[in-house]
């Protein structure tokens, strides 16, 4: 009898949490259209649209709620509730959703090349009448309208720069490289067993998840107040946020998950034997890492 209840799987009771989240994140998601649709030209407009103060209550609602859900599912953990059956499932919930992720970032990475290679070059090879503006050239990044369009032509680029890759891009890409280099380094202390190594590591891996935060903070203040490259800047304005921005999203996310799975190695809750909560959020800051050389190369390089 004692075997039978061991083979059993763990099916948690009913919770809240999915629910709050997925309104969180509705929130979110809706303010950032609200504020992307005002025209931020008319002040008064832009400071009385909801869109910003949805995404600030969207924002803490979703942190709010990734928090409660990760402290129900380490007290499950640490209650023994999980067995042999219950890390198999995590581990190909894990795969399945970073195969997902994978999915949406190509879907992004497809738009650009669609853009840069098909759409473009079509659009400048058609007769002047039916282009986007009067002389209208198949450049990348393209020409607008971040620029001005005088009459019925169109000034090419006028007051808006593009983002350099051996700058804030190149900091950002290795401090993502290096931080992949001490979670591997924290991994590895971890299956050592030396708990010095592994919250130096850690550490290490979340400061430098902050820094590229805090770069890219840096980058798109740049953008927007100095270069005059926004969402509204065309094509190229739009595919750089987008895919920026999403990846940026995933960081975020990354850092909290790091930020919690390093107070759990403080406080003891990992062995050699047992530690996929560190490994799966390991799989996920590699997977972020490998993402970003992609926008490194195909964004900011090429």
């Amino acid at each position: 009898m004692a075997s039978h209840l061991e083979n059993q799987y763990f099916v948690p009771h009913g919770s809240i949490y999915p629910s709050i989240l997925s309104v969180g994140l509705l929130t979110m998601a809706s303010g950032f259209i609200f504020s992307v649709a005002i025209d931020k030209s008319k002040d008064l407009a832009y400071l009385q649209s909801p869109g910003k103060w949805m995404m600030i209550l969207g924002a803490v609602i979703t942190t709010a709620m990734v928090f409660k859900w990760m402290g129900a599912v380490i007290t499950e953990s640490l209650t023994n509730k999980y067995k042999g059956w219950e890390d198999k499932s995590f581990r190909i919930g894990m795969i399945t959703f970073i195969c997902s992720e994978v999915a949406f970032f190509m879907a992004f990475f497809g738009t650009l090349f669609y853009m840069r290679i098909i759409s473009i070059p079509d659009l400048a090879g058609y007769d002047a009448d039916i282009t986007p503006y009067k002389n209208f050239l198949a450049t990348w990044p393209s020409q607008g309208p971040g620029g001005i369009v005088l009459g019925n032509e169109f000034k090419v680029n006028a007051g808006m720069e593009f983002m350099k890759p051996w700058g804030l891009a190149a900091i950002n890409t290795g401090l993502l490289l290096t931080s992949g280099a001490t979670i591997t380094w924290a991994h590895w202390a971890l299956i050592k067993n030396n708990r010095t190594q592994l919250i130096l590591g850690m550490f290490a891996t979340v400061a430098l998840g902050i820094a590229f935060l805090a770069c890219q903070a840096v980058e798109y203040h740049e953008a927007y107040t100095h270069m005059g490259l926004t969402l509204g800047s065309g094509a190229y304005g739009a595919t750089f946020f987008m895919l920026t921005g999403f990846h940026g999203f995933h960081v975020t996310l990354g850092t909290i998950m790091l930020i919690v799975i390093l107070i759990r190695c403080m406080k003891g809750h990992f062995t050699p034997e047992h530690h996929f909560g560190f490994e799966g959020v390991a799989w996920y800051w590699h997977f972020v890492d490998v993402v970003w050389l992609g926008l490194f190369i195909f964004v900011y390089w090429l």
